[in-house]
């Protein structure tokens, strides 16, 4: 079977911050010939980098905390989550690049030697955001504090949490964010390997 799809119109219905385009399509189907005609809106975003920062001496992990509006509806948690650093991939940068960058904007930390992880979608069924994932090795003595860009309206708290007590924070699901849970999984079964 080859695999296939059909865009048969696409408009943007919003471009703000994100972008919003709905498109009707078609795709070919497993059993042969093509679906129907369906409609689809589409949450459009660049791809993003995202760098479970690290510091194998000491067995820290630098977390960060900031305001998030998509957790504001649900009444149970803050919008104030706990997370690592990303960000969105601006115009010809390499992921390395934006892991480097962001690391120093939002956390203070500059990357000693960077470990590619994963590449992975968030939510396929109506986003377009790909995550790069790496683990960077840092030195996190002196990190904390408030760091991020002001134009950017960022108030991001930092702090380096032992290793243990970071993953414990998943367990109690304090860390109720996608990608640091996948990356702090991964750093749980990968650290003691890292050179």
């Amino acid at each position: 079977m080859k695999k296939d799809v059909k865009i048969l119109n696409k408009d943007t219905v919003y471009n703000g911050f994100f972008r919003m385009e709905k498109q009707r399509l078609q795709h070919t189907l497993f059993a042969g010939g093509w679906s129907e005609e369906m409609t689809r809106e589409l949450f459009v975003r660049g791809n993003c980098v995202a760098v479970v920062l690290y510091d194998k001496k000491r067995d820290e992990v630098v977390l960060i905390e900031q305001f998030r509006v998509g957790a504001i509806e649900n009444p149970i948690n803050t919008p104030w989550l706990i997370e690592i650093v990303a960000g969105i991939m601006e115009e010809g940068e390499s992921p390395e690049d934006v892991a480097r960058r962001e690391s120093l904007e939002e956390a203070g930390c500059e990357i000693l030697d960077l470990i590619h992880i994963n590449s992975f979608y968030l939510s396929p069924g109506g986003s377009s955001e790909k995550i790069t994932l790496f683990c960077g090795l840092v030195n996190s003595e002196n990190v904390g504090g408030i760091h991020g860009v002001k134009d950017e309206n960022e108030d991001i708290l930092v702090r380096a949490v032992l290793f243990t007590d970071a993953y414990q924070m998943v367990v109690r699901n304090e860390i109720d964010s996608a990608i640091p849970i996948i990356a702090l999984q991964w750093l749980a079964l990968n650290r003691r390997d890292l050179e």
